[in-house]
């Protein structure tokens, strides 16, 4: 399913060089009262600055519209715990999160949340970010995918549908404030051979 460019893994409709992404990075040992998804973002900003934004495991704020506060204890290195505040309007206040896995020569993020006061149990996420070219210009191919437990009186199809949605929302704010930061930074085009 193609909807406002993003792309779910659940419409089988990635091109090929998405879905070698996602055979390659986003392997989720996926259990039988669980779900999981991939979801792919284009966005008009070259990789390093959309990478600056995604790596901060200690400020999503930067690009999380329902994230109020976060704060990481210590270092930010792998196995740093962040607590995140949520913004009213969530079924939630509260999440606790570890970062696993951070390459910044791949540009690979992976995070597991380990407690909080939501539903959202055994959720781990990876994030990977790729160069592109968009209308000549340097672009950024972004996935995210996900597991979850499927929690009691849901079913895997609603809380897919949830958590791509705030995938998505996540994924539409990422994109606004690195076009707008490529904007202020003029990136040139890139002249194609």
């Amino acid at each position: 399913m193609v909807t406002n460019d993003y792309i779910t893994m659940n419409g089988n409709g990635f091109s090929k060089m998405e879905e070698e992404f996602i055979k390659r990075y986003h392997k989720h040992d996926v259990k039988e009262n669980q779900c999981s998804s991939s979801l792919v973002k284009h966005i008009k900003a070259p990789v390093h600055l959309v990478w600056s934004l995604v790596r901060r495991f200690d400020q999503p704020q930067k690009y999380k519209p329902f994230v109020s506060r976060c704060v990481v204890q210590g270092d930010l290195q792998i196995g740093s715990v962040r607590e995140v505040n949520v913004k009213s309007g969530l079924p939630a206040t509260t999440s606790t999160e570890r970062l696993e896995y951070l390459d910044d020569d791949e540009h690979i993020l992976s995070m597991t949340i380990v407690g909080g006061d939501h539903r959202l149990k055994n959720y781990s996420s990876i994030v990977t970010v790729h160069p592109e070219v968009i209308d000549g210009r340097p672009g950024t191919l972004v996935i995210e995918s996900f597991v979850v437990d499927v929690p009691d009186g849901n079913t895997k199809d609603e809380t897919c549908y949830f958590v791509e949605a705030l995938i998505k929302c996540n994924l539409k704010s990422l994109a606004d404030v690195s076009e707008l930061l490529a904007v202020q930074d003029r990136t040139e085009p890139i002249e194609r051979m």
